[in-house]
Order: structure tokens, then C-alpha cells, then sequence
């Protein structure tokens, strides 16, 4: 096993990231947002970590006895300190409650194993206690996928799997790698850099994000056109259950019956811990080109994007930014904005195939009616495009409330479905004083369809929490009607729970359900996600 020298730290408590990197805005940005969307009220406060109060931790006494004989007692915390950095995850709504200064959830205990034994132990161990298990790993999590949630159960620890940090293999014949699941992006590619090859996943969480969540959420990376979604990399499987050990993924196909590896991926910790994971990866590319264009509307460069998808000649990563995001991420910058719509395109590989690749992809881009801009926009997007999270925290710090949703749909529902949650999404967010800005952006893109992914900023007012919420839930209710997917690659959490049942029927609520009932019959894994309610209690005793 190898383990890699630089170890990435933990996010701030009450913010996205490292508080090292932290934005602020200048006077001019805060005018002229005062000025656009008529920001009235004082910023949400922001209570010092000291005036945090937490509940007394309710592990029992023989449940903490059973955890330390299997990791010993500094690897299980019930410290303020640790339980605070195990409140829940990073949507704007998490951050509002830590502003709040809300810690009735935090986890009874924090427990960080070392090796998948010590998992399987300790999963056995909090079923036969009833202690409620959230497994963590980058507490990245923008749909409550994390959540400190009992559902009953008199106990909760958090399962944080930051030690099973290993490269335990790379086979290079056959190209792929079995991680540890606690392992952060950036730590798998120094690992995997070292031997000249890379993952090829970057999500805008890349910094913190774990492999293992990754795999639980069936993650999709802004490269993900020319790498794969991360389900389509994961070649095996270790996992472990209340019931005991899976260990999934023979080959790299086969026709031995369903494949019990689509079970965990996307499971979310409801079924399970995955604690490693064998991936695809590719050798590290010789070149890199980014490139920017520019389209005269969203509907051009859509069409352009679809005809490189259903054409086969998708670049590593493509994304079409409609006129308001185009606007306002120039506004960000402090650049000028081009007109009509922007988008980014990145080609990556051996200087050959680039050179081939890109050049095919220019065809189709300029038959769209799509004009060349200077590749210093491309590169000011890539610069930038891990930073969005933090400008969120300086945006509330102004009394912005702006937060993110993302769906998916076929092509011919894509216009339709741009335009339902733009209008869903105004009119609950509008007020007398002010109008909020919806834009969006097409993120991935597929032979038959593509994602939207809308970021909204609005007037805070008194109630930013209960506003978003009760627009998130409006648009949740639109794209279900219009026929969308209530999540690309947020996954499902808390958050989207509510429309399980219209993603994938009440018969699929059931089998899902029925397999949590077979993996977990006591309901501790990661309870409140991915399965709606009903479904998910465990059934009573007789």
C-alpha cells in the first residue's frame, strides 16, 4: 500500500474549504449587487464556534466499549471539536444553520477506522446496538446526503473514513486501481501521478471530496465527457454491511445475473460502507487544449454540443453557459463578457489525438454557428473553477442568498425544462424589493440528452432557509412533472428523497427498500436518505 504525502485538511466548520482561501468582494461587486437584486436585509449572522452549544453525546456506554475495543480510544471522539466538524454537509441551507449557530444534530460520537475490517467490525457492532451509522468522508455533500439524521434510533456515530487513505494497487496491463474510500482527490492523483497515470475526475468538490463518496453518489466531473462519470470508471467493489462483507467485480463484464455493483453505487451509505474501490484510470495526458466559444444563443450551442455527442466526437470536457451566466461570470472576473453565450471546451490526450480531435470538434462548432474567443477565457475558467464554492460564503456574507440545482433530461425535453425551473425558480424567489437571477448551464452532455445545472442568487430577507426551501421544493416539483431527474450527480440525500418515488416508481421504492431491509434489517445505515420514509422503517417486531 502506498499512502501519499500531502494530506488534504478539513473543511471549516461553518464555510466551504479552507478557510485560507476564503473570498471577499470588492465594494464595486457589492453595489452592483444592492443594485441588481435590490439586497436589503443585513448579511445572516455568523456565531463564533465558542457560543456552539451540543447536546451531551447518547452513545451508551457498552456501545463506546464495543467501538473502542475495535479502534482504540483515540479513534473514537465525543469531543465538541470533533462532533462540530460532523454536522452535516455543505448546502446553503447547512451553512445557514451553522451560521445559526444549530448543532441539535451533531453526531454522538466521531469513529475513524483503519482498515475495512475494523469497518465490518464496527457496522456489526452499531447494529446490534441500535447506533444509527453515517459514514463521512469530505463532507461535501450539497443535498444533505451526510446528515446527522437518528430516525429513531437512540444513537448516532459519524463513520469518518479519512485512515483508509491507500493506493493498494495499480495494475498497469490491465489500467485500473483499487483506492481506499476515505482517499481525497488530490491525494489519489498525487499517488497516481507518481506512476504516470490519472483518475481524470474533477468535480467542483475535487479538493475535498473522497473516493469513496465519489462511488456512493455516482459522481459526474467537469471531464466526465472525455473520462466517464465515476459509476462508468469503478471496475470492483468492497463493501461492508451490517449482514457482513461484499466483494463485487470480478471482471470486467459478465453475464452472471444483475450486477450487484449498481446496488452500491449511487447506494449512499443507506446499504452499506464501501471502503475500496477499483477504478479505470488512464495514462496522465501529454497535452491539454482549452478553448473558448461563443454562440449566439443557449439553443445554438446546445445543438452543437448535441451534434459532437450523437457524432462521437465529445471533447474531454464541454460546457455552454447561457447569456446571464455568461454575464455574470465575466462581471466575476472583471472581464468583459462576449456576447451571446459562452463555452469552454477541452480537448486532453497525446499531442496526435488532440490535434485530430479538437480539429473535428472545431467543424461542428463553427457549422453551429459558434465563433472563436480568446483562449484566455478558457484559462481563466479552468483558474477558477474549483472557486465557486467560496464565493457562495462571501455572497452570504453580503446578504446574498445563492445556491445550485442540477437535472437531467432527453434533448427534446431540454429547452422546456430550462425554461419551467428558470420560471419555477423566479417567481418563488421574487419579491416585492427584489428579483432574484436564475441562470444556467448545460454541464454534460450524452448521445440522447444532456444536464442543466441552474445557480441562483437572490435576496436573502429574513427567512433565507425557508425561501430556498420552499423554491428547491417547487422545482423539485417541475422537473418531476416536466419529466427530468430529480438529480444528475448531487445524488439523493435528504434533499431529493421526496421524489424518489416519481424517479424510479413506487414498485422500484419497493425493491429498493426490500434490499436495505436485506443488507440492514435493523435501519442503522445512514438513516433519512435516498429511500423515502415509509419505505425505509424497518419492520416491526412481531
Amino acid at each position: 500500500m502506498k499512502r501519499p504525502t500531502r494530506r488534504v485538511g478539513d473543511m471549516a466548520w461553518n464555510a466551504w474549504g479552507d478557510p485560507a482561501h476564503a473570498r471577499q468582494l470588492e465594494d464595486s461587486q457589492r453595489q452592483l449587487l444592492v443594485d441588481t437584486l435590490g439586497v436589503s436585509a443585513a448579511a445572516p449572522p455568523r456565531v463564533e464556534r465558542s457560543a456552539l452549544r451540543l447536546p451531551p453525546s447518547a452513545l451508551p456506554e457498552p456501545a463506546r466499549a464495543a467501538l473502542t475495543s475495535v479502534v482504540g480510544e483515540e479513534h473514537l471522539r465525543t469531543d465538541d471539536a470533533a462532533r462540530i466538524l460532523h454536522l452535516g454537509g455543505k448546502s446553503t441551507p447547512d451553512l445557514l444553520r451553522r451560521r445559526e449557530g444549530d448543532a441539535r444534530h451533531a453526531p454522538d460520537a466521531v469513529v475513524t477506522p483503519g482498515s475495512h475490517e475494523q469497518v465490518q467490525a464496527l457496522v456489526e457492532i452499531c447494529a446490534e446496538h441500535g447506533v444509527a451509522v453515517v459514514p463521512f468522508g469530505g463532507g461535501t455533500s450539497v443535498v444533505g446526503g451526510v446528515e446527522p439524521a437518528r430516525e429513531g434510533h437512540p444513537a448516532l456515530i459519524s463513520l469518518d473514513l479519512r485512515r483508509l487513505d491507500a493506493l493498494v494497487e495499480l495494475d498497469e496491463q490491465s489500467g485500473t486501481a483499487t483506492l481506499q474510500a476515505g482517499l481525497r482527490t488530490p491525494e489519489a492523483e498525487e499517488l497516481l501521478g507518481a506512476e504516470g497515470y490519472t483518475l481524470g475526475h474533477f468535480p467542483q468538490s475535487f479538493e475535498f471530496a473522497t473516493i469513496g463518496g465519489y462511488a456512493a453518489t455516482r459522481s459526474a466531473g467537469q471531464s466526465s465527457a472525455g473520462y466517464g462519470r465515476f459509476d462508468a470508471m469503478v471496475t470492483a467493489l468492497r463493501v461492508a454491511t451490517p449482514r457482513g462483507t461484499l466483494d463485487l467485480g470480478r471482471a470486467p463484464a459478465t453475464a452472471a445475473g444483475p450486477d450487484l455493483r449498481q446496488l452500491f453505487l449511487g447506494s449512499e451509505g443507506t446499504l452499506g460502507v464501501l471502503t475500496e474501490v477499483t477504478v479505470r484510470v488512464r495514462r496522465a495526458p501529454v497535452e491539454r487544449r482549452d478553448e473558448a466559444w461563443s454562440f449566439p444563443s443557449f439553443a445554438d450551442g446546445t445543438a452543437a454540443v448535441r451534434a459532437l455527442a450523437q457524432r462521437g466526437l465529445l471533447p474531454t470536457a464541454i460546457r455552454v453557459s447561457d447569456e446571464t451566466e455568461t454575464f455574470v461570470n465575466a462581471v466575476i472576473a472583471g472581464s468583459a463578457a462576449p456576447e451571446g453565450c459562452l463555452s469552454v471546451v477541452s480537448h486532453e490526450g497525446d499531442p496526435d489525438d488532440v490535434a485530430r480531435r479538437s480539429e473535428a470538434a472545431r467543424k461542428v462548432l463553427a457549422a453551429h454557428d459558434g465563433s472563436r474567443l480568446d483562449d484566455e477565457v478558457a484559462a481563466a475558467w479552468r483558474r477558477s473553477r474549483f472557486s465557486g464554492p467560496y464565493l457562495r460564503d462571501a455572497l452570504l456574507d453580503t446578504g446574498v442568498l445563492t445556491e445550485t440545482l442540477e437535472t437531467a433530461t432527453s434533448w427534446a425535453g431540454l429547452a422546456a425544462l430550462r425554461e419551467t425551473v428558470t420560471a419555477t425558480l423566479t417567481a418563488h424567489l421574487t419579491t416585492a424589493t427584489s428579483t432574484p437571477v436564475v441562470f444556467c448551464h448545460l454541464s454534460h452532455a450524452y448521445p440522447s440528452g444532456g444536464s442543466l445545472y441552474f445557480t441562483v442568487a437572490a435576496d436573502a430577507g429574513e427567512e433565507p432557509r425557508s425561501r430556498w426551501q420552499a423554491a428547491k421544493r417547487a422545482a423539485g416539483d417541475a422537473i418531476a412533472a416536466a419529466g427530468g431527474s430529480i438529480t444528475h450527480h448531487h445524488a439523493v440525500g435528504q434533499d431529493h428523497r421526496p421524489w424518489m418515488e416519481a424517479e424510479v416508481g413506487p414498485l422500484g421504492v419497493e425493491v429498493l427498500a426490500a434490499v436495505k431491509r436485506t443488507l440492514d434489517p435493523a435501519g442503522i445505515m445512514n438513516p433519512g436518505k435516498l429511500i423515502p420514509e415509509a419505505a425505509a422503517q424497518p419492520p416491526a417486531a412481531s
